[in-house]
């Protein structure tokens, strides 16, 4: 019978006294049960408020009544011309801004030079609300989608560009010196510490940039366009149809959490990169 060394077994009796303790099912799930609770108190409150007359419908709608008109515009086919524009204009305008922003963040974050020289475009459009923009926007383009595609490029490209920026600009020294002492070139320092230093910099940039996106299509919607959700709320809202309003604002919200998440994991994954991180 072999016996373990008394080395092993002190450090496996450190190692079990270090670990965590196992945590319970409550305390594991305890954020999500008290998120959903605080939702269900708030939506029992608004139903049984307009249900008493607490609250004009007419204004707030209630949760069965936004349900009811929801379930309806799908089973009936009405809201996926509007969803199918309102789709493309977020794809072709999110897309493009990621194409860009994200090439032209690390270069500026790179070449001081060529910072400089772009700083205070990049600076003073970010500042520029989206919406005195459109004006110039709808000449240019008109009404079509393009005037849509352009007004979300805008929205989301200076979120992800100085994000970027930041990312290249932040990476460890130490890193940087290290690879110097072993002779790295500019481009194998590029290549090996800038770039995978700033990947968690760049998705926090397209996670902004994604809430910017949402903004952008229900805005350009708003202002001029023939379908899209934005363009649906907007004609519901003047017709006092509150139930479709508070359907197109669901549809964006979700698809604005839903988009949030994937990105959220996505960054946890490249968390470990982030220059500050201590294992």
């Amino acid at each position: 019978m072999t016996v373990a060394p008394a080395d092993d077994l002190t450090a496996a009796a450190e190692s079990a006294a270090d670990a965590p303790p196992e945590r319970s099912l409550w305390e594991r799930n305890e954020n999500l049960v008290l998120g959903l609770v605080s939702v269900t108190a708030f939506l029992l409150f608004w139903e049984f408020s307009v249900l008493f007359g607490f609250v004009n419908p007419l204004f707030t709608s209630s949760p069965g009544r936004i349900f009811a008109t929801g379930f309806e515009m799908f089973r009936d086919g009405s809201i996926y011309p509007d969803l199918w524009v309102s789709a493309q204009e977020f794809a072709l305008g999110y897309g493009l801004a990621v194409i860009i922003g994200v090439p032209l963040g690390i270069l500026m974050g790179w070449y001081s030079r060529l910072n400089a020289l772009l700083d205070p475009f990049v600076s003073a459009l970010y500042a520029t609300p989206r919406i005195a923009l459109m004006p110039l926007i709808i000449i240019w383009f008109g009404i079509d989608i393009s005037a849509k595609i352009a007004i979300i490029f805008l929205s989301t490209v200076f979120p992800i560009v100085i994000s970027t920026i930041t990312g290249v600009r932040t990476m460890e020294r130490d890193y940087v010196k290290v690879a110097r002492s072993f002779g790295a070139s500019d481009r194998q320092l590029f290549t090996t510490v800038a770039l995978p230093s700033s990947v968690p910099h760049i998705l926090t940039g397209l996670r902004l940039g994604l809430g910017h996106a949402l903004i952008g299509i229900v805005v350009g919607e708003m202002y001029g366009a023939s379908a899209g959700i934005g363009y649906m709320m907007q004609t519901a809202g003047a017709t006092f149809q509150t139930d479709k309003v508070m359907v197109g604002i669901l549809i964006i919200a979700g698809a604005g959490m839903g988009f949030t998440q994937v990105l959220k994991m996505i960054e946890a994954r490249f968390d470990a990169w982030r220059p500050d991180h201590h294992v």
